[in-house]
């Protein structure tokens, strides 16, 4: 990158808000009102819950909608993206707070948002465009079921073990639950069942109703009067705390540094994916507009350091809830920012109320969630598109589950680049051609090979070798390399061609070359592939006049020389 390339990237202008952010008039600005008002109602028991799934705590999860909330929705760049706690934060913060303890969540938030912040500054918004959609689906299964399975232990009253894989600790508070059942597990298990049967039904009914507050609404006042032994939230604040930056020191940094990358990865790729996603929804108006990738990530990043000063959880764009503003007829950033207001409404007027809710209601709401997280449509059409795409999907689900998101993706990406290429290496291959038009006279002294497809470090070496075995079999005199059909030139793919060139001139084989693009001029003359011919006449453009100067040179050999004997009998 040369320096003005880096001062273009640093550029901050189109990375600010603007007064076309908004739109004020009294139409559009009911509407973003009742859409910030829907998705408030609809944010409020998730955000509980995410933080309660995160090992953070619940007020963490409002914090993080209030604050962050707000500041992804002025500073990031789609219009209708809804930041705030989700559920592939909470799974990966979970085992980030049981490892480096509750004290470090501040610091590995501001330091995620300040990495996602630099990420937009740099301009590499785009980066989310590299990932596989085998890859992205697979991540998503993954999250759903690990967010499905956090909440096991609190379906069934049971305390989670830490320190374990999301799966044994499922099966262990299974086992639990299963050897000592108790009221309190039948409680909690039939108030998860009422929980996801409102919000299966109510839907069905009324879709203007928020299912999810419905639903914890209901079994929390029902578990009220019937003195239900379950867990409940209990302690909330009653205002949002003052903010301070985190103790910041070589070591502390140093050893949460990795939770960091981790944690600024999974950001910067769920919000853009979020934000594209949501680009594409169709509304009543057409479209909802494009979305701003470098913008997007600098208000996500400055929301996260945001949220850490203020106790909260890194956040995130948030495709339900940004859905949800979406189909309520969210037009611009002022339903995403209503939507924190309803949320810190409910901080300063109802934390007693809400307080007393069952947290298995919450597992409840988390478990229908996981649930739409998968569409089966989508499954089944990754399943049988390519053999390729489904492996690297189910890899990516499994080891999502099994091991580490952040290494779920990467491997991911491993797995899809591996096969991908060994896919592009298949479709590379070297074919002999009967040379056109009638045949002459020492024809069968002439190989005509058209390469097809990729000369890269995938498939070079076998075309090399299908080249040479071929002509040392045959009595062949001039090799014609026929390169016009080959899409793609990488340095070992025109170091093999400048080794199979030299193999060939050295046994005496004269080699012609017809058809070299362009763009790939450049490197096989770089790389010396070309020099290697015998004469530069040897390069042509058409195959005619290629076959042509192959001819006259098999003639000239087949032509006794003066003082040869057959020159004197001719």
């Amino acid at each position: 990158m040369t320096a003005r390339d880096l001062v273009a990237r640093l550029d901050l202008r189109g990375l600010l808000p603007t007064r076309t952010d908004y739109d004020l008039r009294p139409r559009t600005f009911r509407a973003d009102l009742a859409a910030g008002i829907t998705v408030g109602v609809v944010a409020l028991p998730l955000a509980l819950a995410f933080g309660i799934s995160s090992g953070v705590g619940p007020a963490a999860g409002l914090v993080t909608a209030v604050i962050a909330g707000v500041v992804a929705a002025v500073f990031g760049g789609s219009n209708v993206q809804v930041s705030g706690p989700t559920g592939a934060m909470a799974v990966v913060l979970a085992p980030i707070v049981a490892r480096h303890g509750l004290g470090s969540v501040a610091l590995v938030t501001v330091g995620a948002g300040l990495i996602v912040l630099t990420l937009g500054i740099l301009r590499l918004g785009r980066v989310v465009t590299y990932l596989p959609w085998p890859v992205v689906e697979g991540f998503t299964l993954g999250i759903a079921a690990i967010i499905f399975l956090q909440q096991i232990p609190h379906a069934l009253a049971v305390a989670a073990q830490a320190g374990h894989n999301t799966f044994v600790t499922a099966l262990v508070a299974i086992a639990d639950a299963v050897r000592e059942p108790d009221a309190a597990t039948l409680w909690t298990l039939g108030i998860v069942a009422a929980v996801v049967a409102i919000m299966v039904l109510l839907p069905r009914i009324s879709r203007g109703l928020p299912a999810s507050l419905v639903a914890v609404t209901v079994v929390t006042v029902a578990a009220e009067l019937a003195g239900a032994p379950a867990p409940r939230i209990d302690q909330l604040p009653s205002a949002l705390p003052v903010p301070h930056l985190p103790g910041i020191t070589p070591d502390a940094v140093r050893d949460v540094f990795g939770a960091m990358i981790a944690i600024a990865a999974l950001a910067a790729i769920e919000s853009l994916l979020s934000a594209r996603v949501a680009a594409t929804m169709p509304t009543d108006r057409g479209g909802t507009g494009p979305y701003e990738p470098d913008r997007e990530l600098v208000g996500q990043g400055l929301a996260s350091v945001a949220s850490g000063m203020f106790g909260g959880m890194p956040a995130t764009g948030a495709i339900a809830r940004t859905a949800v503003n979406v189909r309520s007829g969210g037009r611009t950033r002022l339903a995403a920012v209503v939507h924190s207001l309803v949320v810190l409404g409910v901080i300063y007027l109802a934390t007693g109320p809400v307080s007393r809710i069952p947290l298995a209601a919450l597992a409840g709401v988390l478990m229908v969630t996981s649930f739409r997280m998968v569409h089966a449509a989508t499954v089944r059409a990754v399943l049988t598109s390519t053999r390729s795409d489904a492996a690297t999907f189910v890899v990516t689900a499994i080891i999502t589950v099994a091991f580490d998101l952040i290494e779920a993706v990467q491997i991911g990406l491993l797995v899809a680049a591996f096969l991908t290429l060994r896919h592009i290496a298949r479709a590379s291959s070297v074919h002999r051609d009967p040379l056109p038009g009638l045949a002459s006279p020492g024809d069968e002294h002439i190989a005509l090979y058209r390469l097809e497809g990729a000369m890269f470090f995938g498939a070079s070496g076998r075309i090399l070798d299908e080249v040479t075995r071929a002509s040392r079999r045959d009595d062949v005199r001039v090799v014609i390399l026929r390169l016009s059909q080959v899409r793609l030139v990488d340095a070992t793919g025109a170091n093999a061609l400048a080794e199979l060139i030299t193999e060939l001139e050295q046994r005496g084989v004269t080699v012609l070359v017809k058809g070299v693009q362009d763009r790939h001029r450049t490197l096989l003359v770089n790389v010396g592939a070309l020099q290697r011919l015998r004469h530069e006449s040897h390069l042509f453009t058409t195959l005619d006049a290629a076959i042509t100067h192959a001819r006259s040179h098999v003639d000239r050999e087949a032509r006794p020389a003066p003082g040869d004997p057959r020159h004197a009998t001719a």
